[in-house]
């Protein structure tokens, strides 16, 4: 039915050259004829449908299963010799590709050029799917050798801060250490100076009381020298006056003497 459909089609297409549609309603009526072949070829493959048509050198039937005309050409064109229709066949201008019995398609008429450019470009499609895939995975791999990098950066950084945190700890009990014995010999210096400056104020006021009392005793022994130089006045002055008296005496002494001589020589 699909094959009668196609050449129907065919037949009232008016913008092809009427010998090129001669050639192609030969060619249809002659498919026409491995119809049942060509079904049987599309049941067992289990596929959409086929590309079908007669070899260009012998004219024996060929039929190509796929899911549509590109998909039945690329399965063929990749597939080993061994496994194609017997050798590599003669592929014609144009092929048709016939649906399963049970696929209301019409038959689509494609040309054997079509299918080698896209054939091309599902080679080429297929090449920058590869390069994709192999960017993608270069890509993945530079990310995976970039997260071990910065992983291992982060570890040395970690390690450095590590060591240098422990460093400085050290550093700074030892600065501690040595500031405490700073503190404390200060403290020592400080207790010193405030021994010193008690001592310093003890002699200060031991020296100040002495003052006061050398002060006092010069005024005691001022004193006690003024009162010395006023009883030495009281007693040079009493001395005069008992030598004046004295001397009064020894005259009148001297004189009684005298008189008692003289009487005594009246006597005599």
């Amino acid at each position: 039915m699909s094959l009668a459909l196609l050449m129907v089609g065919c037949a009232g297409h008016s913008l092809v050259p009427e010998e090129q549609a001669r050639a192609i309603g030969t060619r249809e009526r002659t498919l026409a004829l491995h119809a049942n072949a060509i079904h049987e070829a599309i049941r067992q493959s289990g596929n959409l449908g086929a590309l079908a048509f007669l070899d260009a050198r012998d004219g024996h039937l060929v039929v190509l299963p796929g899911n549509s005309p590109t998909d039945a050409w690329a399965r063929y064109s990749t597939s080993p010799p061994e496994s194609s229709p017997p050798g590599r066949v003669s592929v014609p201008v144009v092929v048709s590709f016939v649906y399963r019995a049970d696929v209301p398609k019409a038959p689509e008429t494609v040309t054997h050029v079509f299918l080698e450019q896209q054939q091309a470009l599902g080679t080429s499609l297929s090449a920058l799917d590869t390069e994709q895939r192999e960017l993608s995975s270069s890509i993945a791999g530079t990310r995976q050798e970039m997260q071990q990098s910065i992983v291992a950066i982060k570890r040395e950084t970690q390690q450095s801060i590590a060591a240098a945190k422990q460093e400085t700890q050290q550093s700074i009990a030892v600065a501690r250490e040595d500031a405490q014995r700073a503190l404390n010999s200060l403290a020592e210096d400080l207790g010193a100076a405030r021994k010193f400056m008690l001592q310093t104020a003890q002699l200060g006021w031991l020296n100040q009381e002495l003052n006061v009392e050398n002060a006092s005793g010069i005024r005691k022994a001022a004193k006690a020298s003024e009162q010395l130089a006023s009883d030495t006045a009281r007693l040079a002055d009493t001395m005069r006056k008992l030598s004046d008296s004295l001397a009064s005496q020894l005259k009148e002494l001297a004189h009684r003497l005298d008189s008692i001589s003289s009487k005594v020589s009246n006597v005599k």
